[in-house]
């Protein structure tokens, strides 16, 4: 097992002021295993590692990177959202239940850290019903919140309040050729210093990586 230290650990008090999020839709089985990302972890030493179409192949993670792990496979789905830390989560990670398409019915999986929330999202690929379930998320997180994944999205999230602060460049090319980007970050009460695009290895989405600090009052 590697020994993995997080980059960021900025904390006043118990609460954490700044993260490093990774996030990253594998493409179920056929896709990035759990060694493609524990190269992320040992390479970019994130706080926070969300993953979407993460099947049970993916749970060796934590005997290769150590770290503390928590998946949801969506409702009769072999793959889910799921989210690995190097230190404890404040609270065991949770999902929140949100519209349902015609064939897939989705959850977000939330990590509270106190003084924010972070909501791992695999949306629905349709355009209204995608932005419904940002709504609804949105209604439900706190103040301060990012609601980073997957959006299946095209164009504007046209979400009040939320700020789109994620890599503005393509991490998806649909049917192969078209290049657009449907990995996203929103955020509120929280403002993005850095963020990235990396490799995609075996998926067929490209990871984002952003780093997140509470905004000053």
């Amino acid at each position: 097992m590697l020994n993995v230290e997080p980059h960021y650990r900025v904390e006043t008090g118990n609460d954490i002021q700044k993260i490093r999020i990774i996030s990253w839709n594998l493409l179920r089985k056929i896709g990035a295993t759990a060694y493609d990302v524990a190269y992320l972890i040992t390479t970019y030493k994130p706080d926070l590692v969300l993953m979407q179409e993460a099947t049970d192949y993916i749970n060796v993670l934590p005997k290769l990177v150590g770290g503390f792990y928590s998946r949801f496979p969506l409702p009769n789905r072999i793959h889910g959202v799921a989210c690995w830390s190097p230190y404890p989560f404040k609270a065991p990670p949770s999902t929140y239940k949100l519209p349902a398409g015609a064939i897939v019915k989705r959850v977000a999986q939330l990590i509270d850290y106190g003084n924010f929330w972070v909501a791992n999202v695999h949306l629905s690929h349709g355009q209204f019903l995608n932005r419904k379930q940002l709504q609804v998320i949105s209604n439900f997180l706190p103040d301060r919140a990012a609601i980073i994944g997957d959006y299946n999205l095209i164009g504007p999230t046209l979400m009040n309040g939320f700020e789109d602060v994620g890599p503005k460049e393509f991490t998806h090319k649909m049917i192969n050729f078209i290049p657009i980007r449907l990995d996203r970050c929103l955020v509120r009460g929280m403002e993005c210093i850095d963020r990235q695009v990396l490799s995609r290895y075996s998926s067929d989405h490209c990871p984002i990586m952003v780093t997140l600090k509470i905004k000053d009052s």
